[in-house]
């Protein structure tokens, strides 16, 4: 005669708090915005503070950010700034206003709205003085 062998239970599958929310991906665009201001504004405490070490370095360092290249990040620093900051006040009514959380979706996509219109006016402008100093 044979003993009944006990089957293992079929392993029940977490799945991840976040689906794909918007606000999951504002939240992630909020990380990644505030991360890059603030290495923006290591480098540019660092470059500053050479013009007490050596003039010369402080010139030559400024020279090299004269450069299309670093023109076009300084527009992706207007993203991050802009967004970054509409966003930020987003998440301070959420936090503090009691119908934060429920119009949480409305806000973000208004917040997301002002940013494209904001960030399309400076980036037009700072696109055309690019050009302008490039040529």
């Amino acid at each position: 005669m044979s003993t009944p062998t006990e089957v293992a239970p079929t392993p029940v599958r977490k799945r991840s708090l976040y689906r794909g929310d918007p606000g999951m991906w504002s939240w992630v665009l909020h990380r990644i915005t505030g991360v890059s201001i603030f290495f923006f504004l290591f480098v540019h405490v660092l470059d500053t503070a050479t013009i007490n070490v050596n003039e010369n370095t402080y010139t030559e360092i400024i020279g090299t950010y004269k450069n299309p290249v670093i023109g076009l990040m300084e527009i992706g620093l207007v993203f991050c700034l802009v967004y970054h900051a509409f966003n930020g006040l987003r998440v301070v009514l959420v936090d503090f206003w009691g119908k934060g959380a429920k119009y949480q979706r409305q806000m973000l996509w208004t917040i997301l709205v002002i940013v494209a219109i904001v960030f399309i006016a400076a980036a037009a402008r700072l696109l055309q003085i690019l050009i302008t100093h490039a040529f």
